[in-house]
This record gives structure tokens, sequence and C-alpha cells, in this order.
């Protein structure tokens, strides 16, 4: 990372890139930050990164600059919107657009009850002509990628006479001839009664050979899976089935396999950083945020996983967690935590 990233604005210039979507980081809520993206970018130069879901209407209405700030560094990087209002995705997602995001990704896949009573997330699997002119409105207002992440089905169905496949290829074929090409699996049915949104990551069984048999039947799309996906040599398995893999939790709390995986699968003759490297350039990219006003405690949790696995690893999640919330507190904590697992 140059000098020049950690100094950027809010709003950044896209890079003139194409996207390699064949390792991406998962939108989550509460992690994926633009704090959480800048640390992902410093142990992978490629990965695509996602922005946590962002609703629609708190874009149209709220504070767009304030919602969409990121840093330069974190290209390739792509917005996730949480929204079934045609004109208003198109308004949000040309203000995603313009702020220099990478792609708009709609969120079709998340089960919680909060999400579903705002008519968006996982439910809209259930309404494929809306999602398709969501869709439309959106590739209609700007010029980078649209596209749509969703589970493999919802309990329960909105067509209870369909076989599960069927109304999977229904909703993939309806939200495609809006000219949406990219889709990423979460290859779970979402049960949208009774399961809380933990419990939808964990309970469903994985079906990866459902979402499989999308990528033979539309070879005209792209299909990215996610789900469960944890090891190296999972995602080495899964892109021989699909164009990409998504990781989620395990990109958040063992970091450091983002690494692994671009020297592993992408490119043999990148070095691998060291962690120390990594602290200590994530230890500057922190005084600048400080410097605008950002709290250190919201910016140190993210990176306490990077030792995962490792000695002393408690005894530095301890000392970070500490010592972050200390009013005094700067980044020198994160160099003095080197200490621990040294």
């Amino acid at each position: 990372m140059t000098e020049n990233a950690i100094k950027t604005g809010d709003f950044c210039e896209k890079p003139s890139l194409s996207l390699d979507r064949r390792i991406s980081v998962a939108p989550m809520m509460d992690y994926t930050d633009r704090h959480c993206r800048y640390l992902l970018r410093l142990l992978s130069p490629s990965a695509l990164l996602y922005t946590e879901m962002i609703t629609s209407a708190a874009i149209v209405r709220g504070n767009a600059e304030r919602l969409l700030a990121f840093d330069a560094a974190e290209h390739p990087v792509a917005l996730q919107l949480g929204g079934s209002d045609p004109r208003e995705l198109a308004v949000a997602a040309k203000v995603g657009a313009d702020a220099g995001y990478d792609e708009i990704n709609l969120n079709c896949g998340c089960p919680s009850d909060r999400v579903k009573s705002g008519r968006f997330g996982a439910c809209l699997m259930g309404e494929a002509s809306l999602v398709a002119d969501g869709v439309a409105a959106m590739r209609a207002a700007v010029d980078v990628p649209v596209t749509v992440k969703c589970r493999i089905g919802i309990d329960p169905s909105p067509s209870p006479g369909m076989d599960e496949y069927e109304f999977l290829c229904d909703f993939v074929r309806t939200v495609a001839a809006a000219r949406c090409d990219v889709f990423i699996v979460h290859a779970r049915r979402a049960v949208l009664n009774g399961l809380s949104p933990k419990e939808n990551r964990e309970i469903p069984p994985l079906r990866y050979d459902i979402a499989a048999r999308l990528r033979a039947d539309f070879p005209a799309l792209t299909f990215v899976v996610n789900g469960g996906i944890r090891t190296v040599e999972e995602v080495r398995v899964h892109l021989r089935n699909f164009d990409g893999a998504m990781m989620g939790r395990e990109a958040y709390h063992n970091p450091y396999i983002l690494a692994q995986l671009h020297h592993a699968l992408i490119d043999p003759s990148w070095p691998l950083p060291s962690r120390e490297a990594v602290v200590e350039q994530y230890a500057q990219y922190c005084r600048a945020r400080i410097a605008e006003g950002h709290r250190l405690r919201t910016m140190v949790r993210h990176i306490q996983g990077l030792y995962a696995g490792l000695p002393n690893v408690r005894a530095w999640r301890r000392f970070l967690s500490e010592q972050s919330a200390q009013p005094a507190a700067n980044a020198d904590v994160l160099m003095e935590a080197l200490r621990i697992v040294a």
C-alpha cells in the first residue's frame, strides 16, 4: 500500500480493471466495513471485496457520503444493496457507481426477519419478476456490473408444487433476462420462518451439487459459490465447478487465508506477506483514520484474527481488545501487541 492510498479522500476514482471473481469475500453485516476491507486488501491484491449490505433507502434518503466512503486501496470493491423498489435501487446504484464502486450487487439471500419485513433479502427469490425489474433499472443507471446474490431456494416455497431446482432455475432465468449475468449462490436454502440468520448459515444442508447444476444449464452466465468454505483446498475444488468461490466468516476470523489463497491459486510467484508487515501497514492506516475522527476500537477488532491458530493468539486478542478501549489509545497499540506474538 502506498502513502497516497492512505491519504485518499472518501470517494475514490475507479481504476481501469476487470473483475477477477475467482476469490471473493462475502458481504457480512457488522463485519465488512471499510476498515475491514482495507485490512483484507493488505492480504490479497485481487480478491473481490464486498461492503456490508446497505439499503437503497439509506443511500437515497440518508447520509450517502458517510455510508459509501472507502479507500482507493480497497479496489476491486463491490457495493451490496438491499431493496426492492426499482426506481430507488436505480438511484442508489447510480450514487454507488459515481462513488467509485466496481460492481453493484443486489441482496436476495439474507433471511433475517428485519430484512424480510423490509421486502428485501431472501424473500425476493419469491418475486423473481420484481428482482428482474430492479436489475433492469440498475443496469440502465450504471455502467458497472450489476449482480445478484441469492440462495438455492427458500422455505416456505412460494411455489409449493415446483421442484426446488426448477424454482431456482426459474429465478435465474427471469433475472438473467434483465441482463444480469453474474449470480453468487449461497448453496443452502433460506428458512424464512423459525431460524435466525446464524442458524440459516448452519442448519440448512449445503447442496453444492444443486448450485453446480446451474453452471451446466446456463453456460453463458457466471456463477460464484458461497457457503461453508473454509480452506484453500476447498476453494481449489470449487473452482473446478464454478467461476469463483466466495468465502465468508472464515476470511474474517482467519484473514491470513486470503494471502494463502492468492499465493496458492492465483499467483504462486507472489510472496506471502509477513503478518508483522500487515500489522505495521494497518497501524499506519489506523493513524490516518484516527486523525479523521474514527475510533481505534472499531478498526482494531478486525485484525484480531490475523494470528489465528498460532501461539499466544488469545493474549494478542485480549491485549488489543483491552488496550484499544482506553480513552487515550492510538495506533501504537497495534505495534505494542506485536511483542506478544513475535
